[in-house]
């Protein structure tokens, strides 16, 4: 059953990279499926915290702009993330705050200018069809969405919401992420680590990684010194998020929400949940360095983050 068409927001321009997306779907890797979810998960968390929203309420992800939005009736959104150059009425919109709109103005997203991905939240969430027990699109598997179906947001669809919120305020300035510096990635060593020659660990993380335009939902594949992996053919295991493959070219690939749930490649480890966070504002093109942490540090960073959350 599709979400109620109400006045709200209607889709004048998209493209295929912009999406429905809330926390993600859990609980049904065993079926096939995948977590999906927003990439920039910090982003949407600040998005939905603007308004008093559930950390994990659905939100419009958009990836590199190229969206206009026709406001339909007056009501406050939040937006965070990347800077895609977004206006109201022309007006220049920053994101990390809250801001009014009124009924017939048009809200513009055009191209990066800090930043791939920018968050749009309503107040409660936006509403959309559940599948499996959430609404963020997954085309290839065609979950999710405003109908549930999976698509990317198109030409005349209408989004809607069913709270209303009056309180505007922004993101304490110390916690907005800093995504002007090359980005230095947290990566948690894994079971195949020692499979990699001397040469290729010291390569991995004491080099420069170039993000290639074989980039998606699904991974994000590193240009950069050729890895070399000492070990033969494995049995394909779990993938988990922010996993670091390295197939035979040498060329690592981290693998993201929409990723497929199983794979055979040998992994350097994975990536923390706050370095795919920060790997998701990366634009083709830049570099970023990888770090290596143990699985005890990297979770009582997570932990003392997570403590420092602000009350809604």
């Amino acid at each position: 059953m599709s979400a109620p068409i109400n006045p709200g927001l209607r889709v004048l321009r998209s493209t295929p990279f912009i999406q429905l997306q809330d926390a993600g779907r859990y609980g049904v890797r065993h079926l096939g499926v995948t977590q999906s979810g927003a990439l920039d998960w910090v982003a949407q968390r600040w998005a939905n915290w603007l308004l008093g929203n559930a950390p994990g309420a659905a939100v419009l992800e958009i990836t590199l702009g190229n969206l206009d939005l026709q406001c339909e009736r007056d009501a406050v959104f939040a937006l965070s993330g990347g800077d895609l150059g977004a206006t109201l009425d022309g007006e220049p919109i920053s994101p990390w705050r809250s801001f009014s709109v009124r009924a017939g103005q048009r809200l513009c997203f055009a191209q990066p200018r800090l930043g791939a991905r920018a968050y749009l939240a309503a107040p409660g969430g936006f509403s959309a069809t559940q599948v499996l027990g959430s609404c963020a699109s997954n085309l290839r598997e065609g979950l999710g969405g405003l109908d549930g179906t999976g698509k990317p947001l198109q030409q005349g669809d209408q989004l809607t919401w069913t709270a209303t919120v009056c309180a505007l305020r922004e993101v304490p300035g110390a916690q907005v992420p800093n995504y002007r510096t090359p980005a230095q990635l947290d990566l948690v060593m894994g079971a195949q680590i020692g499979d990699f020659s001397g040469q290729s660990l010291f390569d991995a993380f004491n080099s420069d990684w170039t993000l290639d335009t074989r980039a998606d939902r699904m991974g994000i594949r590193l240009l950069g010194p050729v890895l070399q992996c000492q070990s033969g053919s494995m049995v394909s295991e779990g993938i988990p998020l922010g996993a670091v493959q390295v197939p035979p070219d040498g060329q690592p690939i981290i693998l993201l929400n929409d990723r497929q749930t199983i794979g055979g490649y040998p992994r350097l480890g994975a990536l923390t949940p706050l370095a795919v966070a920060r790997l998701a504002q990366c634009l083709p093109g830049e570099t970023l360095r990888l770090r290596p942490v143990v699985q005890e540090a990297a979770q009582r960073h997570q932990h003392e983050w997570l403590a420092h959350w602000p009350a809604t």
